[in-house]
């Protein structure tokens, strides 16, 4: 019984040795893999790296993590227009099944998906100086771009000088958000687009896939696949 009592001892106290170890590397990569992150994506504040999983030696020991959690306060991204570029905030990306290299210098997830936020004033900056085309040949310009309720845009539109509030709808085709007017009342309510930006460069090679308005901004889903964290 003694001997029993010894060796149940150590069990405990070598697994809680392993726990401790297990916590202290997952810690140690999490940082590596922001900082890894900050610096290939270029971002201007360190990301937030989870790990999920118990326990993550043996996930390192098989070359593979199940579930990476990744957050980005704020990404500037491309609009592939006039080297404009577009903030967009709280990025949060759940990565499953990433495999990294032998010497940690690369990882690629499998599958990827996520939320962020595009501000309106983000929006609104990247279309600031395109005209809206309009019908029988007059132009237009978004001055304004504001949540309309009920899952609306509400967007200004100024024509010779007389600003037109119009709703409008967001929609998402391939890298392109675009904001749809329901109608300008000048126009016979012809409905026509009068916001689109294109958002190049998401990180790791990540795409746009939903948008909805909200309060605070367009909210968008991302998802992805085989996309690159690193190297």
């Amino acid at each position: 019984m003694r001997a029993l009592r010894i060796i149940l001892i150590l069990v405990v106290i070598l697994g809680g040795l392993f726990v401790i170890a297990d916590r202290v590397a997952v810690h140690f990569a999490e940082g590596e893999a922001a900082d890894k992150l900050r610096t290939t994506e270029n971002l201007a504040s360190t990301p937030d790296v989870n790990i999920k999983g118990f326990p993550f030696l043996t996930q390192v020991a098989g070359g593979s993590l199940d579930d990476v959690e990744v957050g980005i306060k704020d990404y500037q991204a491309a609009t592939g227009t006039n080297g404009r570029t577009i903030r967009i905030d709280d990025l949060e990306a759940d990565m499953k099944s990433v495999d990294f290299s032998g010497d940690y210098s690369s990882a690629t997830a499998a599958e990827a998906s996520g939320t962020a936020t595009i501000a309106y004033d983000q929006l609104l900056s990247a279309v600031k100086d395109d005209p809206v085309v309009l019908p029988l040949g007059a132009t237009g310009k978004v001055t304004g771009l504001s949540y309309g309720g009920n899952g609306k845009v509400r967007a200004t539109v100024v024509v010779a000088g007389v600003p037109l509030p119009v709703l409008g709808t967001v929609t998402v085709k391939g890298d392109t958000v675009k904001v749809h007017a329901d109608g300008l009342p000048k126009f016979g309510n012809q409905a026509l687009d009068v916001s689109e930006v294109k958002i190049d460069q998401l990180p790791g090679g990540i795409k746009l896939d939903k948008v909805q308005a909200a309060k605070d901004g367009v909210e968008i889903s991302v998802k992805g696949s085989n996309v690159r964290l690193a190297g």
